[in-house]
């Protein structure tokens, strides 16, 4: 795929570029250690800034090493069981976090769950939510879709796709696993209306 903000990363697509530092800057200034993709750091900054949710709103877990997502997935397995890892831990090369594209966010609080954190769907969180889409992100996994893609519902973890993707694929209520295989088999079809979609399919095929 051309698109790397299209790109698929699951158990069946795993990473084989590791993300060059170079790519990464600071979506939340207090937070320097929280990396992502510059463009999807800009993109969360701006929603962040337009909802005047900065304070509230806080990074949980951006970008990740190798090192780390394996880190990661043996310390929940030690801790939770491999049940509950593989609910809501990705194995290493199998985490969007690898590429850069993806964001855990908290509801601001003394104590955060770094693995479950408090996303409720309610209050500024539930405006974040809404507002995402018009700035690129969906939230990657809901409970409607987790024969498909493989992890539990993560009210928090919010992947960059670009816009208007993240658009269609909310009003279409589509994973990405739905919508990278309908762009492959209809280009044009479904999507008609975006001609921007018919580019960006025309890309990947």
């Amino acid at each position: 795929m051309t698109d790397k903000y299209l790109t698929l990363v699951n158990m069946e697509h795993p990473i084989f570029r590791p993300v060059d530092r170079s790519e990464l800057a600071r979506p939340f200034k207090d937070y320097p250690h929280i990396l992502m993709e510059r463009t999807a750091a800009s993109a969360l900054r701006k929603l962040l800034s337009d909802i005047g949710g900065g304070d509230a709103i806080i990074p949980v877990s951006g970008w990740r090493s190798r090192r780390e997502q394996k880190k990661i997935w043996t310390d929940t397995v030690a801790e939770k069981g491999v049940a509950f890892a593989r609910k809501y831990v990705a194995l290493p090369a199998c985490s969007e976090h690898e590429t850069g594209l993806a964001i855990d966010l908290a509801l601001k609080a003394p104590d955060i769950d770094f693995i479950c954190p408090e996303f409720p769907q309610t209050g500024i969180c539930q405006i974040f939510r809404e507002r995402a889409p018009h700035y690129g992100f969906i939230q990657r996994y809901s409970k409607e879709k987790e024969f498909i893609t493989g992890i539990g519902e993560e009210p928090w973890h919010f992947r960059y796709v670009g816009t208007p993707h993240a658009v269609i694929m909310t009003e279409k209520k589509m994973s990405l696993e739905e919508y990278t295989d309908s762009m492959r088999e209809d280009p044009a079809g479904d999507f008609s209306r975006y001609p921007e979609i018919r580019y960006a399919a025309r890309k990947i095929r």
